[in-house]
C-alpha cells in the first residue's frame, strides 16, 4: 500500500506539486494504478516454453521469378508520347 510520503516522492520526481489536502486522493489513486500494474504483471505471456503473443515475421512474398531487367523497358518507351532514346521527354516545369 502506497503512503503519502511515496505519493509526494513521486510528484517530486515529477516535478508536480500536490496540496495538502489532494494527498489523501493521489494516494487512493496511486494504489489503484499499483494493483491495475499487478494484474498485468500477473498475465500469462510465455504458455510452454513458448511466446502466448504470436512472433513478427515478414509478410512479404519470395520474388521466386523476378522479372530480369530491361524486359518491359522497349513496350513502355514505345508508349511515351515524346522520347529522347528509352527517356520519357517531357516539358521543363522549373521556372529559370
Amino acid at each position: 500500500m502506497a503512503s503519502a510520503d511515496d505519493v509526494k516522492k513521486l510528484a517530486a520526481l515529477a516535478r508536480v506539486s500536490v496540496s495538502e489536502e489532494a494527498l489523501p486522493r493521489f494516494v487512493k489513486e496511486f494504489d489503484s494504478i499499483l494493483s491495475y500494474i499487478g494484474q498485468i504483471e500477473s498475465l500469462a505471456l510465455v504458455s510452454d516454453g513458448a511466446p502466448a503473443v504470436p512472433l513478427l515475421r515478414n509478410v512479404f512474398r519470395d520474388d521466386e521469378q523476378p522479372t530480369p531487367p530491361g524486359t518491359n523497358t522497349q513496350a513502355l518507351a514505345e508508349s511515351f508520347p515524346e522520347r529522347k532514346g528509352n527517356a520519357l521527354s517531357v516539358k521543363q516545369i522549373l521556372i529559370p
